[in-house]
């Protein structure tokens, strides 16, 4: 572990290992993300297909590695691996409602349907899995249920995705690759095989990185006497979600708007849907204060998106709140 190497500042040391970490998983999410786009011009979907599903999931796996890999085979300290993965799986989706800057008068145009279908399975997924909190953990037969009912709504949204993606295609909304595979600029050819090859690299690094990470949490933890929930809400958003900052501030510097809002508002649907779905019913789950003020935070900023998704787009001034919002929770977290 990189903190033997600073037997007398195991602070320091951690650090460090985060900020390796943090470097590998930025590095394997570049590889997944720029495999996907290949995939999705290969496959020739729409560029909402491939950013609120397949660029969502890819760019999202760093913070969800980190609650799954906590969950079920993170550290010895079971109370540890509970609070990482609840605070990973809550500080996520909050972490991507941060705006985009375009000018105060400027507008951002992602596709409508699927930025509001988005939108909208979100918003019911995140309810639901904020009423689990209040289900008692021993009456299991109503947690399971809720955790179903969010299982099978995030495979109703791919259906849903999917089905609209060939009409996007022919209205002029098709995934085109505007970057060289980067296996492909070492002379291999790009094709369905050296995508999947390059898909399976970048997986591995995210899975290294993100074991590594929870390791440094749980480090961080006790050297500074904080919970690791506090830790996993604050630094691994921030950390693990550079992917999707550094994705979606360069589609829309091109004018992809679709895939830059796709990026964003999928992954909100997948870690709103499926990690609450496994947090229901391997955690306590608990209304504790920096969960719910977390959940609210979101849920408003969400909100506050829909009703300003107009049909020439969402004004850039509109998105400013959700920045609002994010350091209101910080406050409320930290106080």
């Amino acid at each position: 572990m990189i903190t033997d190497l600073f037997p007398s500042m195991p602070a320091f040391g951690l650090s460090i290992q985060l900020i390796v970490m943090i470097l590998i998983i930025l590095a394997a999410s570049e590889l997944f993300t720029n495999a996907l786009e290949h995939l999705g011009s290969a496959l020739k979907i729409s560029e909402g297909m491939t950013g609120s599903v397949f660029a969502a999931v890819g760019t999202a796996l760093p913070e969800t590695m980190v609650p799954l890999l906590a969950l079920m085979a993170g550290t010895s300290n079971q109370e540890i691996n509970e609070e990482v993965g609840v605070g990973a799986i809550l500080g996520a989706p909050l972490m991507f409602s941060i705006a985009k800057k375009r000018g105060l008068a400027g507008r951002v145009t992602p596709e409508r349907t699927g930025f509001l279908r988005d939108l909208h399975f979100f918003m019911f997924a995140f309810v639901v899995a904020a009423t689990a909190m209040y289900i008692p953990h021993e009456n299991h037969a109503v947690r399971a249920g809720l955790s179903m009912v969010l299982v099978l709504s995030y495979f109703v949204y791919v259906l849903l995705t999917l089905r609209a993606s060939e009409q996007l295609v022919e209205d002029g909304h098709g995934t085109e690759a505007d970057e060289t595979m980067f296996l492909s600029k070492l002379g291999l050819p790009t094709n369905l095989f050296t995508i999947s090859v390059q898909l399976a690299l970048g997986l591995i690094l995210l899975v290294l990185g993100a074991k590594g990470f929870i390791n440094g949490v749980e480090g961080l933890s006790h050297i500074l006497g904080v919970s690791a929930l506090l830790l996993s809400l604050l630094i691994i958003p921030i950390a693990t979600e550079l992917p999707e900052k550094i994705n979606s501030i360069l589609w829309i510097r091109r004018g992809k708007d679709t895939l830059a809002f796709g990026n964003i508002t999928g992954a909100m649907v997948f870690q709103g849907s499926l990690l609450p779905a496994i947090g229901i019913m391997l955690t306590p789950w608990q209304p504790r204060t920096e969960v719910v003020a977390g959940v609210v935070l979101t849920l408003l900023a969400a909100v506050w998106m829909r009703v300003h998704a107009g049909p020439k787009g969402l004004p850039v001034w509109a998105l400013l709140l959700n920045g609002v919002l994010y350091a209101s929770f910080l406050v409320i977290t930290l106080s």
